[in-house]
């Protein structure tokens, strides 16, 4: 299955609840006030946020008077152009530093492990080379599951005794990874907000000890959020944010909600990127954010994105646990 199909397959539960309504209002094509009243209406129901709602369709209507648009196509069209600009960072993501860490961070239950596994996998397949680091050595249990998927991913793992700290765990395995020449490593991290000064100082003490094991290490802070729990999901990324310093986001189990207008409230109002989405439970379900692809699938119709064939099909994949 291409990208495309499973983004869209990702997002059929947002698709047909509220977006595919929003394609019918746009079929009907006239441009009325009402249909933008209808517009913001949905948007607000999809979970973008009422401030979000508001802009997105002020913006819409500026593009719609500037350009002399006319019908429901040329007006979705426009839609998805402004949803598309709004979701684009500012610089791509890249795995540019001799190595990359990438801090995973996120409270726990919202598929932080999984996605560590998933990054594995998606970067091995193209071709990179991955160590992952048990950061998180509060819970055995967390650490016996990364185990579990470095050895199913196929990649090297450093981990320490229960308890241990987690700076030394991320020390070791950059020095690891830096002596044999890997490209990424990717690093567990306490899934708990157990007291923003303590969470600051443990990731501040981590991001330290990497530049100490290696000056030319870049370092990326990707927050996981769990994209069923929506708007709710903001606030709690404003804590890790605020503590943290996240740079990007990894927005899990986007098939499974009906609320994926909270992709764009989330970029909105955190101003953080979303670099990564999860959109099923197979193990290369985890895919890079392409915002004008993740556009195109909102607006999905059985022909395919406006009016292009686009067979979905069906595919099996392999439960993955939490």
């Amino acid at each position: 299955m291409g990208f495309f199909e499973k983004l869209g397959r990702g997002l059929k539960k947002t698709r047909d609840s509220i977006f595919g309504s929003i394609s019918q209002m746009f079929d009907a094509g006239e441009v009325t006030d009402a249909l933008y009243e209808d517009l913001e209406e949905q948007l607000i129901l999809a979970d973008t946020g009422a401030d979000v709602a508001e802009e997105l369709v002020e913006r819409l209507k500026t593009e719609v008077g500037d350009n002399r648009l006319k019908t429901g196509v040329e007006v979705q069209q426009a839609l998805k152009g402004i949803i598309t600009e709004m979701l684009t960072p500012d610089a791509p993501f890249e795995l540019d530093g001799h190595p990359t860490v990438i801090l995973v961070i996120g409270v726990n239950g919202v598929g932080k492990t999984t996605s560590i596994a998933k990054l594995a996998h998606l970067y091995t397949g193209q071709g990179k080379t991955v160590m992952l680091a048990a950061g998180d050595t509060f819970r055995a249990a967390a650490v016996e599951q990364l185990d579990i998927w470095a050895q199913r991913a196929g990649v090297p793992m450093v981990r320490h005794q229960d308890g241990a700290d987690a700076a030394a765990v991320v020390f070791d395995a950059v020095q690891s990874a830096t002596a044999k020449g890997l490209d990424v490593v990717i690093a567990d991290t306490a899934g708990r907000l157990h007291n923003k000064k303590n969470l600051m100082g443990e990731l501040s003490k981590i991001t330290r000890v990497v530049h100490k094991a290696n000056p030319d290490a870049k370092v990326e802070t990707l927050l996981v959020l769990d994209s069923v729990t929506g708007q709710n999901a903001i606030s709690q990324a404003r804590e890790f944010i605020e503590a943290a310093g996240a740079t990007g986001i990894i927005l899990t189990k986007l098939d499974g909600t009906a609320k994926g207008g909270a992709v764009i409230s989330i970029k909105a109002k955190l101003g953080l990127p979303v670099r990564y989405v999860g959109v099923g439970e197979g193990i290369d379900d985890l895919m890079e954010f392409d915002p004008a692809a993740f556009a195109d699938a909102l607006f999905l119709t059985d022909g395919g994105p406006a009016g292009e064939g686009s067979d979905m099909g069906d595919t099996d994949s392999e439960p993955v646990e939490d």
